[in-house]
């Protein structure tokens, strides 16, 4: 086909989409070769408008031998899916810390003490990273065990020559309590016995002089049980330091336990009140807890899990005039079945325990891998 051939061509095409109009011209024409012009700027790959579309291309992390966590945390922010997550996490911690005006909630659930994060909360405590602590009395349980010379043993979830069931049977037999891939001597629940019997318990007790209704709160007695643990951990020259309710006594950071009850610290505390005079008040945390929030100039919280200990801190919000201006989430839980453990932080917004402009993030993922990676990336860029 010649040139000539291909331009006739374009010629008839021409004429048979304006049809009689090609012959007759005027006006209409020019709208037509107009709306024709409309139509191939598209075919020519001018982008339509997008509601949701930012134009920021996903980047690639690096990798590479002696990088920082901090540095990876950041490079995290080019990925997508979960890595875009933990980088905004980091942001969003790291702003918190950061901010001098901001009163710093920390929320600890499940088996962070035996898991061996123990130091890392600690530490967050004596550095002035945290307020005050909302916790389970299983982590303080374990968190004494330690501190008065007890420890915590890699173990394994199952016995690769026995059924599941005869594996856990045996750790009964020997005394041996399980907490996933750890385990834990049961003797030490017998020396936490003694420790809560001997050093903190009795100094709880009401003054014989009294009328005998007074009650102590849960933070007394967590406030008493870090200074016990402070105490023996020096005395007996404990290798392993004295852990999170030192800290927290020694920083004056008050620690809240509103399910202490559901530990073997609520169980032996209730036991010693059988045959004493010793009684807890499990509501006169609230004041203490609710006037903190609302004297803070800015609020945040770092919720490590879920359970009571998220709830009792975010509901605190409801009770004041403000909410939380920070807000950070590690959990496991999805977000479908309602539950409050996988509840998100917007969710949380809609109650009005976030601010409408808070900022927030959630990471989905194992606390004990995620927690460590926040907190170095979130104080590495204060410090």
């Amino acid at each position: 086909m010649t040139d000539s051939d291909e331009g006739a061509r374009d010629d008839r095409d021409a004429g048979d989409s304006h049809g009689n109009d090609h012959e007759t011209g005027s006006d209409h024409d020019h709208e037509s070769e107009g709306d024709h012009d409309a139509e191939g700027d598209h075919d020519r790959g001018d982008e339509p408008h997008r509601e949701e579309f930012h134009a920021d291309p996903v980047g690639h992390t690096r990798a590479t031998a002696g990088m920082t966590v901090s540095e990876l945390v950041d490079g995290y922010g080019d990925a997508g899916i979960g890595a875009a997550a933990v980088n905004e996490a980091g942001d969003v911690l790291a702003e918190m810390f950061a901010n001098e005006d901001c009163t710093v909630f920390l929320s600890l659930a499940g088996a962070m003490v035996p898991a061996g994060m123990r130091r890392i909360v600690a530490d967050l405590i004596r550095d002035g990273y945290v307020d005050a602590l909302v916790t389970t009395g299983a982590n303080l349980t374990h968190d004494a065990i330690e501190a008065i010379g007890g420890k915590h043993h890699h173990g394994r979830t199952h016995d690769p020559e026995k059924s599941l069931r005869e594996h856990d049977e045996g750790l009964r037999d020997e005394g041996v309590d399980r907490i996933y891939n750890v385990y834990l001597p049961q003797e030490h629940f017998a020396e936490f016995e003694g420790h809560l019997r001997e050093e903190v318990f009795p100094a709880l007790e009401a003054d014989p002089d009294a009328d005998g209704t007074d009650a102590v709160s849960i933070a007394d007695l967590t406030r008493e049980l870090g200074r016990a643990n402070a105490e023996v951990n020096e005395r007996e020259d404990i290798p392993e330091g004295p852990g999170v309710a030192a800290a927290a006594y020694e920083s004056d950071v008050p620690v809240y336990c509103p399910a202490v009850q559901d530990s073997v610290l609520g169980l032996q505390a209730w036991m010693y009140a059988q045959t004493a005079d010793f009684t807890l008040d499990a509501l006169a945390d609230m004041t203490e807890l609710t006037d903190l929030a609302f004297d803070a100039d800015d609020a945040g919280c770092l919720l490590v899990g879920g359970g009571v200990p998220k709830n009792f801190t975010l509901q605190t919000m409801l009770v004041t005039p403000r909410a939380y201006d920070y807000a950070v989430q590690i959990t496991m839980d999805p977000e479908a079945t309602g539950g409050l453990s996988g509840a998100t932080l917007e969710e949380a917004r809609s109650w009005g325990k976030l601010e409408k402009d808070a900022r927030n993030a959630s990471v989905y993922g194992d606390a004990t891998v995620m927690l460590p990676m926040l907190v170095a990336a979130a104080r590495d860029r204060v410090e």
